[in-house]
């Protein structure tokens, strides 16, 4: 830019100046360099470079063509945008707009095509006329449409369209002459025309609809008269008409022919309608001669035809049930209700009719119904039922129901179902003999309601008929019965779903029977509600908790299926699915677990080892029985009883020293005095007299006789006292003492002489009786040169040991003479005696024992026997005397411990 006075001019300009291109042409634009500038700024046309919105257009476009003109060349417009710009690159290379130009690029207008116009009737005298076309492509530039019309020697103002540009309405409208219309489209590339339209607008009116339409019922039932104005007179115009009419509630409608109403008029009576029926009218109307257009359609208006008598009877049939008689039936007789157009009026009530036809002579039984159903109690038999229908006009046909006593004819065949989009189709194939109607039986199976059952009449040449409203995934029982002339088919029956899906639910699966290997498994089948459709299949799945799952396919008609070749003692889980035409069902999963053991195992293993125990009890029993002494030897001996003993009359020869009266004072209480200790030696069998023994089997019979009540403690007879027993009080127990308890003595015969002897007997303060083993003597009357010695130890609790070597022991110093053994028995008797005698004097009673023993007897110790030759040569005083025995204290329950 040059400065000069005060204004700044541009260096160059370019031509053209804004120009308009049409799109996908070719163009060329010059920069053109001011003189001034030249020497000015030192710029040249070589320098310039080009710029489409700042983006660089290359070189080889450009065209240099002197000093101050520069030249570029587009071949396509369409790569062009604005703004285009001249720029020149001065000195230090820096970059200097010298001018820029808008572009603007489009398409020339095209011929106007399709042009139409209508005149429309918008009140009795006014019209307008609209014209419309089709203006074609978008040009993206601005396009004005004129539409213009002329007569042959008069033109018209141009109408110009608002907001649109392919219509226009022409307000100035005249009738009966031509008139030439086109439309006249221009821009900036270019103009265009249409082709002219050459027309009389009374040709192409468009009139107003018939107004205050009427409907009126005739004479006839089936007649309803029309009447209407119109908006043109008959002077400009005659027109023709067009009646259309439709039963309220439907959509179909129905046309008059046009032929009926080509001709003007204000009425029309329409024919062939419905009686009792309520239609839907309206008209329209055009010019007469068929040239223009129709109008548009009046106001709809209804009317009803009259009544009439039913035109056909109700259809009729019939379910039987047995009643509580077999001889009886249960009829019901269900009937449908005429449709409108059957009914031809108000249905006021129905007439049934029914004949026993088995016998002409029975009365004729008739029915006035008001529902359309009736129920009837019929002995089994043939029977026609007649239904007639009644109106306030008359009555219908009579519709005849013929109720066989069998059903014995032919059935249907073929039955057969097929879905059809929401209807299902119910074909057959008719069987050979003349039918002439069938019964179609249908109803929605339930499992917590009786099936109602719905039902249709077809003609006999009909051998598939549409069932509707049948509902999806819901199953329905249909059944057929052929009708015949003289009677009744046999009905077939078929299951059928609309659609199908996958059930509901899952089968719940559970054990019946579990085995070792095998389990048994039930389950119930689904309801119909669940099913969703025919279960083709069961699926058993089963598996362990790390193994494998095995699939099994059992029957849709089974509710057990046994599982075999388990693992015992496993836990199983399993589960169950139900499969339709449409997809699967899984239950719930279940678990069982197998048994250790199958059957008759435990039975098998049990068996024998009660067995094999039963004979070791009885193996048992019989050897205890064959040892029955030897064991009750052992675990049960015989325990006499203290109270029964007799041991206080071992020598009733011998005169007790003493004789109370009274038992109680038979053992006073006081301390025990020494026991004396008498051992016989039987060297030789003869040594000893019968005489002389007849003391000892005195006391052996004695011990016989008490052997029952003897006590095993400390190996001795004793007679306890009456009052001291086991079950004694304690307080008997604390007054006790020594002077009190029952004196022992022990006659030990045929003893072994060398040998200890087994069995050794203490002193005892136990009133227990002796045992038998305490009481028996083994060995007297041994043989005649037995040496044996018995020897007899006693226990003494005085502080001494059990173990004590020192204890005294008695042997015989030489054979026993007569006299001896009246000594000996005297030493018996008076130890005998001496149990009665203590109250007497201890000492006295002591004195007398040591004076028999030391006649008889000599002390010897550590195993050496003495044998002197008189006891009196070598006296021994008491208290020289080696004590044999020392008295126990008395314990608490009478027992003394040994």
């Amino acid at each position: 830019f040059l400065a000069s006075g005060g204004l700044v001019q541009s260096c160059g300009h370019i031509i053209p100046e804004s120009p308009v291109l049409a799109l996908g042409s070719n163009f060329t634009a010059l920069c053109i360099l001011n003189e001034s500038c030249l020497d000015f700024g030192n710029i040249y046309a070589s320098q310039i470079i080009w710029k489409i919105k700042n983006r660089l257009v290359p070189k080889e476009q450009y065209r240099e063509i002197n000093r101050t003109v520069s030249s570029v060349t587009f071949n396509d417009t369409s790569s062009l945008a604005t703004p285009l710009t001249c720029n020149i690159l001065a000195d230090g290379q820096i970059e200097q707009n010298i001018y820029g130009i808008t572009v603007t690029v489009g398409l020339a207008p095209e011929k106007p095509k399709n042009l139409s116009c209508v005149v429309h009737q918008v009140s009795k005298l006014t019209y307008i006329m609209t014209c419309t076309w089709n203006p074609g492509r978008h040009t993206f530039l601005d396009t004005q449409f004129r539409l213009k019309h002329s007569w042959p020697e008069e033109i018209f103002p141009d109408c110009i369209p608002k907001d649109v540009n392919n219509s226009c309405t022409i307000t100035d409208i005249h009738f009966f002459v031509n008139t030439e219309i086109w439309v006249e489209a221009t821009n900036a590339l270019g103009k265009a025309e249409s082709d002219p339209l050459i027309v009389d607008p009374i040709d192409i009116v468009k009139p107003l609809s018939p107004q205050n339409v009427s409907v009126i019922s005739g004479v006839l039932p089936t007649v309803l008269k029309l009447s209407w104005e119109n908006w043109i007179s008959d002077t400009m115009m005659t027109l023709k008409f067009n009646i259309r009419y439709r039963i309220a509630g439907d959509t179909n409608w129905m046309e008059v022919p046009s032929e009926d109403t080509a001709s003007p008029r204000t009425s029309f009576s329409v024919q062939g309608l419905r009686p009792y029926t309520e239609y839907v009218f309206s008209i329209r109307c055009m010019k007469e001669d068929g040239v223009g257009y129709w109008s548009d359609w009046s106001e709809e208006k209804t009317g009803i035809t009259t009544e009439d008598q039913p035109s056909k009877g109700p259809p009729i049939w019939r379910i039987i049930d047995k009643s509580h008689s077999p001889t009886s039936w249960t009829v019901h007789l269900i009937w449908k209700a005429l449709k409108p157009f059957e009914a031809n009026g108000v249905i006021l009530q129905y007439e049934v009719t029914v004949r026993e036809k088995s016998s002409l002579s029975s009365p004729v039984k008739k029915y006035n119904v008001s529902s359309t159903n009736h129920t009837l109690q019929l002995p089994e038999g043939t029977y026609e039922v007649t239904l007639i229908a009644r109106n306030s006009v008359g009555a219908s046909p009579p519709s005849v129901l013929l109720i066989p006593a069998s059903n014995t004819k032919a059935p249907v065949k073929n039955l057969r179902t097929i879905p059809k989009h929401d209807k299902l189709w119910v074909g057959w194939t008719a069987p050979n003999s003349f039918v002439l109607k069938y019964v179609i039986e249908w109803c929605l199976v339930s499992s917590s309601s009786d099936c109602i059952i719905e039902w249709q009449v077809v003609l006999g040449d009909v051998q598939g008929i549409d069932l509707k409203d049948i509902k999806p995934f819901k199953c329905y029982l249909i059944t057929v019965y052929p009708l015949y002339a003289d009677g009744q088919g046999s009905g077939q029956s078929v299951k059928a779903y609309l659609k199908q899906d996958r059930p509901s639910k899952g089968p719940t699966v559970q054990t019946k029977k579990v085995g070792k290997a095998e389990a048994v498994l039930t389950w119930n089948h689904l309801t119909v509600e669940e099913q969703n459709g025919f279960i083709r299949n069961y699926t058993i799945l089963y598996k362990t908790i790390d193994g494998n799952e095995t699939v099994v396919t059992v029957d849709p008609s089974k509710t057990e299926y046994t599982l075999s070749s388990l693992t015992s003692d496993t836990l199983y889980t399993v589960r169950m699915m139900a499969s339709t035409d449409n997809g699967s069902r899984t239950g719930p999963d279940f678990t069982f677990t197998t048994q250790k053991f199958g059957r008759g195992e435990i039975e098998a293993i049990v068996v024998p080892v009660c067995l094999a125990f039963l004979l070791i009890v009885l193996l048992g029993v019989l050897f205890c029985f064959n040892k029955r002494d030897l064991i009750k030897k052992h675990i049960w001996p015989i325990v006499p009883d203290p109270s029964k003993s007799n041991i206080a009359q071992w020598s009733p020869q011998v005169p007790a020293k003493h004789n109370f009266n009274s038992k109680d004072q038979m053992y006073p209480e006081g301390s025990f005095t020494d026991v004396s200790v008498v051992e016989i030696e039987a060297d030789d069998k003869k040594s000893f007299s019968e005489q002389d023994l007849k003391p000892f089997d005195l006391l052996k019979k004695e011990k016989s006789t008490s052997e029952g009540h003897s006590s095993g403690i400390g190996g001795s007879s004793c007679m306890s006292s009456p009052r001291q027993s086991v079950s004694d009080s304690d307080e008997g127990e604390t007054t006790q003492n020594t002077s009190s308890t029952v004196q022992y003595s022990t006659v030990v015969l045929n003893g072994y002489r060398d040998q200890t002897p087994v069995q050794v007997f203490s002193r005892s303060e136990s009133t227990q009786p002796l045992l038998d083993s305490e009481e028996r003597s083994e060995d007297h009357a041994g043989g005649a040169d037995s040496t044996a010695q018995r020897q007899q130890y006693f226990r003494q609790n005085g502080g001494q040991d059990e173990t004590n070597t020192d204890r005294p022991c008695f042997e015989r110093t030489k054979p026993i003479t007569h006299a001896d053994e009246g000594d000996l028995v005297g030493f018996v008797q008076l130890q005998i005696s001496g149990q009665s005698s203590q109250p007497l004097g201890l000492g006295m009673e002591k004195n007398t024992q040591e004076a028999a023993l030391s006649n008889v007897l000599q002390t010897c110790t550590e195993g050496q026997t003495v044998r002197p030759e008189t006891v009196e040569e070598n006296p021994l005083s008491f208290d020289e005397m080696p004590k044999s025995y020392l008295p126990q204290t008395v314990r608490q329950g009478g027992y003394m411990p040994q």
